[in-house]
Parts: structure tokens; C-alpha cells; sequence
């Protein structure tokens, strides 16, 4: 087994320790210093820029103000900044390449995280918090982390991801409504921890309402794979459109979980079957879906592997051996954004080439607009490739066709 990371640090003189949890993957802080009412704001902040850890020791409320004047100090633009930002608005200059917009973005976004991630609160070997008015956050720890072990001893989290918990725990706790699965109340799904959220629905209604390929002569019912199933919701939507038989797969222990629950609560279990793989079971099937991460880069925590495929190693993976998986008259659906594409990360020739090289065949493409919130926010770094973004099914099947189309 692996042992748990370690925080170290130094309280009345003595040397104390505790471990160390990163949903990130964070190594520990090298240097801690205690923290509480007493510190300022601006203390805090310039602490934290330089790397040095805030061990919390005073009120727990308190720590979320000063986490809040912590993302207000970050957020901040310099009234020089907006000058200058105003003065480019004015002038005719070349802008930045989309892709270094989205790289920059990016770099921002983790330096956020690391400076807010600086704040830690300690937690007993229960999951419970030792400071005022610290809400009971045990329930929501141990969905993230599982049920409490009888080594386990006590540990250090930082606050962000304590938030992010807790956050995620209340959205099990009321769902995602999915107008693909029907009325309510029996249309919802409950994400976990760690397991990306179906709330972009728009690629939901598309595996809801694509026309199903032509059976197999003598079948009676057809079987379909849903690749990475995350929170089970494609499979759940398959097996509503009556699919005899669907195998869900996934890698992630939490996804496999989540699936699980979800199918059950929906009442479809024994239709689907929920396995560990990586990518496709054995066998073939008439639909197989996949809906991989958009965004071909390297994911910097494992809850961004929902969002980031580094190499676009999941997507060729999928079209690399879905010809194999096909039965004669079978389809593979993948559900894919154009987002990449308005970032300047991957062309539209990139795509149908590996479509082409893979011996596969587009019989047709599904679009839908996505409607979530950033499209409209003028604000957002990355407005300009949202507001263009399309999401689409791509209908493939099996055969290398004469000539696939220039533009799809």
C-alpha cells in the first residue's frame, strides 16, 4: 500500500504532523504557519502567493470570509490593467491566438487554486472539524473519501476543497433533472463526488432522440455500450428507449459507484450492466456511445479528467476500436464539442482524419447549441469560442467510405 502524504508543521514548540489530502493531487505545503481571527486579509494573501500554508485555528466561519478576501484579492484588476485593457479596445492590434487565450486562462485559473488552496482547516480522525462553529461536514466527507477507517487518524484539508464537498453533497442530495428521461419525479440524477455532473443537457437530448440503427436480422433485442458512463445518465437514457441490454463501463471507482446508484434508483439496473474497463467490455453491440472529455490537454486534479483529455487519448482510443465493436449494421455515437476547435486545440480536418484512419464512416451529425450560462457572459475569457460552440452526435459505422466530407 501506498502511504499517505504527511503535513508537517510546529504548535507550542513541538513537532506535530498530520495527513495530507489533495483532491487535486497537491503535494503537502513545505511551509505552514498557524492562522486565526487575528490575521488579516492582506497578511493572508501575500502568505499564500508566496507558497506558505495557513493552518486554521479560529472560527470556521471566519476562515470562509478570509478565503473570500482572498478570491477578491486575486480577482482584482489593477485600475492600470483596465486602462491599458481599454486602450486596446480602441486600437487596431492583432488579438491573441484563441489557444494561447485558453493556455493563459488556464495558467490563471491553477495559480488561483494554488493561493486559495493555502488555506487548511484541520479535521479529526472522524471527519469532524475541531474549531467554532465548524458545521457537521462528516456525511459529506465520507462520500468523498469513503467510510472512516480504524487507522485512520487525523488530517488536513485545505477549505476549497472542504467547499467543494460540501457543495458536491448537496447536489446529491437534489439531482440534475434530465428532461431526456422523462416527467418527474423519476427523471433525476444524483452526481457524487468526483463524478462530472450532467448539467449541460443539451448532449443528453441527443442520445435521446437520435434514430436507432437498422437490427440485426433474427435479433430481438439490441445491445449498446456506453464508454466512460460517469454518472450512468447515456446509459440510463438507452435503456428508457427500451435497448434490451446496455454495458456501461468506466475506470473510475467513484463513476462506477455513481452508475450504479443512479441506474438502480431510476429503476433500470437489469437492463444495464455496470463494469470496470478501460473503454470498451468484449463483444459488440448495436450503439455505442461515448461522450469523451472535449478539451484535448492535460488535466492539472482528477475531477478535471471529466473535462481534459491529454493527447485526445480517450477520443482515438473510441475510434480506434470501435470498428471491432460494431455489429454489421451497428453505430457508434460520439458525442463531441467543437469547443476545442474555436480554441485553435484541435481542427476539424484532425477529426475526420482520425474518423477516416480508423476505417470508419460519418453517416450522419446531430447539432445542438448549448444554452448554460457562460454563452452569454461577455466577461468570460473564452466568450467568443462558447458563443460559437455547436455539440454534436456524429453517426459513424464500420467501412471506409470513398471520401469522407471536407466539411460536416
Amino acid at each position: 500500500m501506498t502511504l499517505a502524504p504527511t503535513l508537517h508543521w510546529t504548535e507550542s514548540g513541538q513537532a506535530c504532523s498530520a495527513v495530507w489530502r489533495s483532491e487535486r493531487g497537491a503535494a503537502p505545503p513545505k511551509r505552514v504557519v498557524l492562522a486565526d481571527d487575528t490575521m488579516t486579509a492582506d497578511a493572508a494573501y501575500h502568505l499564500a502567493c508566496e507558497g506558505t500554508a495557513l493552518l486554521w485555528r479560529g472560527d470556521f466561519h471566519n476562515a470562509r470570509q478570509l478565503l473570500q478576501a482572498l478570491a477578491r484579492r486575486i480577482d482584482k484588476t489593477p485600475e492600470r490593467k483596465k486602462r491599458l485593457q481599454n486602450k486596446a479596445a480602441t486600437t487596431p492590434v492583432a488579438t491573441a491566438a484563441p489557444a494561447d487565450a485558453f493556455h493563459q486562462h488556464r495558467q490563471a485559473q491553477a495559480q488561483r487554486a494554488r493561493v486559495l488552496g493555502m488555506v487548511l482547516l484541520p479535521f479529526n480522525a472522524d471527519y469532524s472539524i475541531p474549531l467554532r462553529r465548524a458545521p457537521d461536514t462528516r456525511l459529506a466527507c465520507t462520500e468523498a473519501w469513503g467510510p472512516v477507517a480504524d487507522t485512520a487518524g487525523a488530517s488536513v484539508v485545505s477549505l476549497r476543497d472542504l467547499l467543494g464537498m460540501t457543495s458536491a453533497h448537496e447536489w446529491r442530495k437534489k439531482g440534475v433533472e434530465i428532461a431526456a428521461l422523462g416527467d418527474a419525479p423519476n427523471n433525476r440524477i444524483y452526481p457524487h463526488y468526483g463524478v462530472f455532473s450532467p448539467v449541460r443537457g443539451e448532449y443528453v437530448g441527443l442520445v435521446a432522440t437520435a434514430p436507432l440503427p437498422m437490427a440485426e436480422p433474427g435479433q430481438t433485442d439490441r445491445v449498446a455500450f456506453d464508454i466512460g458512463t460517469g454518472t450512468g445518465v447515456l446509459s440510463a437514457v438507452l435503456a428508457r428507449r427500451k435497448i434490451g441490454k446496455v454495458v456501461a463501463t468506466d475506470q473510475d471507482p467513484r463513476a462506477l459507484a455513481c452508475a450504479r446508484a443512479n441506474l438502480e434508483q431510476l429503476g433500470v439496473a437489469q437492463q444495464v450492466e455496470v463494469l470496470e474497463a478501460d473503454l470498451f467490455p468484449a463483444g459488440r453491440a448495436s450503439i455505442v456511445v461515448c461522450n469523451p472529455p472535449w478539451l484535448p490537454a492535460r488535466p492539472s486534479s482528477p475531477i478535471e479528467h471529466a473535462v481534459y483529455d491529454e493527447g485526445s487519448r480517450m477520443l482515438l482510443g473510441f475510434l480506434a476500436g470501435l470498428a471491432e465493436h460494431l455489429t454489421p449494421h451497428g453505430e457508434g455515437w460520439l458525442i463531441l464539442s467543437d469547443f476545442a476547435e474555436h480554441l485553435g486545440l484541435r481542427t476539424r480536418a484532425e477529426l475526420l482524419r482520425a474518423i477516416e484512419q480508423a476505417g470508419l464512416t460519418v453517416t450522419g451529425k446531430m447539432d445542438t447549441k448549448p444554452v448554460h450560462g457562460k454563452v452569454a457572459d461577455t466577461s468570460d475569457p473564452l466568450h467568443a469560442a462558447r458563443a460559437a460552440e455547436v455539440t454534436s452526435l456524429w453517426r459513424l459505422t464500420a467501412g471506409s467510405a470513398a471520401g469522407l466530407p471536407k466539411q460536416m
